[in-house]
């Protein structure tokens, strides 16, 4: 499943991005707003890729995706859509390099992986989830054109979140 768009290249996370994830996923927002997942190192990186990454790309082929620059080759972040525990529709998740952020990619990948899900997965709706303290994410859900739905928990987390739904036009 890989795709562009004006500016990005979006294409599914491979062991050749053990390095970038490890970064990503050690910056303090990822900390912050999605949880540390204790990967300190490259091989840690590798061994979350396969484990988390692959088995969902490999049963319905979308998952994890790295988000790179057409102009300059450079990995920037990541985009996906994916079955977490305790939600009921596939959710669609971002996150960006600090030094990429503000500059409208989140919104050019995340905006191209719904319509994909829509449009070659089959799916109806597509959720998201954030905290009530990331207002950054609550805005650019919200700009993708997903609604606000309810306060939920998931298994596992005791830190309410936001969650919301865009459906599929009939």
């Amino acid at each position: 499943m890989e795709f562009q768009t004006e500016r990005l290249i979006v294409r599914p996370t491979n062991l050749k991005d053990a390095a970038f994830i490890l970064a990503l996923m050690n910056t303090p927002k990822w900390i912050t707003n999605i949880g540390d997942r204790k990967v300190r190192t490259v091989e840690a990186a590798e061994k979350y890729i396969e484990e988390k990454m692959y088995p969902q790309l490999n049963s319905h082929g979308y998952s994890n995706c790295t988000i790179i620059l057409k102009s300059t080759e450079e990995k920037i972040g990541t985009c996906g859509l994916y079955h977490r525990e305790g939600l009921d529709h596939v959710d669609i998740g971002f996150a960006l390099l600090p030094e990429f952020e503000k500059k409208g990619y989140a919104f050019e990948a995340a905006s191209k992986m719904i319509h994909i899900g829509f449009t070659s997965f089959g799916l109806t709706q597509i959720s998201a989830i954030t905290t009530k303290e990331n207002t950054a994410s609550q805005k650019l859900i919200l700009a993708l054109g997903l609604g606000f739905d309810k306060i939920i928990n998931i298994p596992n987390d005791p830190e309410d979140l936001l969650l919301y739904h865009i459906f599929k036009k009939q």
